[in-house]
């Protein structure tokens, strides 16, 4: 469903659908823009994120704290990358989508096309952050899942051998800032949530083991010993 700028490679003249009319999607970001709300825009395929990226650069007009959004920007063509930064729109991707797609996306993206898609660490480069997600039901919710797929770009049993277009795998410490801090910023959250600070809501969840010092492959099996919401304990493991 990706929509992309050439055919795909394991479907000829097939480029993707795009799900809605430009015209009517302008009017509604004009809305968005007159009333001072946020846009959050579904892309995958690289034609679909130039075309927000056309339609968001037209309201936004540079530099902005609007933090107008794309979600997943999975294929992103080299020439559109650093439009993100030009007008401040945040990407909020989702780590686990990597290493699900993995096994065929090459297939329907062909050579030179599947190197452009997944970027998170080119994508983090362009703002200084990135807004990590699950896309559940898509995708499973849990945490440890997310962490792992960020950091090693590889499955549960280890593959790819060296992570998954390693080069954009995002490190520890920018995993848990983009599911914490940078989704906080992404929703004009962070004086609420993202960090444990006095003054905030305590949400945390408290783990059995330091993500930032094991192995990544440990994550998943490390244990959740409680989660707090806005200050209450609502799940305590036996102890």
């Amino acid at each position: 469903g990706a929509l992309l700028r050439s055919p795909y490679a394991d479907r000829p003249n097939w480029f993707g659908l795009a799900t809605q009319e430009l015209e009517a999607y302008h009017r509604q970001l004009e809305i968005l823009h007159q009333n001072q709300l946020q846009a959050a825009t579904h892309c995958i395929g690289d034609s679909a994120v130039q075309l927000v990226l056309d339609a968001y650069g037209e309201l936004l007009q540079g530099t902005n704290d609007r933090r107008w959004r794309i979600e997943h920007a999975q294929v992103v063509s080299e020439a559109d990358v650093e439009r993100f930064a030009a007008n401040s729109v945040i990407p909020s991707v989702q780590p686990t989508h990597a290493t699900s797609d993995m096994y065929w996306a090459g297939e329907r993206l062909g050579r030179n096309r599947i190197r452009r898609a997944y970027a998170y660490q080119e994508l983090l480069r362009q703002l200084g952050m990135v807004a990590l997600g699950t896309d559940f039901p898509v995708e499973d919710t849990d945490p440890r899942k997310t962490f792992f797929a960020s950091v090693s770009r590889q499955d549960a049993s280890g593959y790819p051998e060296g992570g998954f277009q390693s080069s954009n795998a995002l490190s520890k410490e920018q995993t848990l800032r983009g599911m914490t801090q940078w989704v906080a910023l992404a929703q004009f959250q962070e004086t609420d949530l993202g960090t444990i600070e006095i003054g905030k809501w305590a949400d945390l969840t408290w783990m059995d083991r330091n993500w930032l010092t094991i192995a990544p492959a440990d994550v998943l099996e490390t244990r959740v010993l409680g989660t707090c919401i806005a200050g209450e304990w609502l799940y305590l493991a036996e102890r």
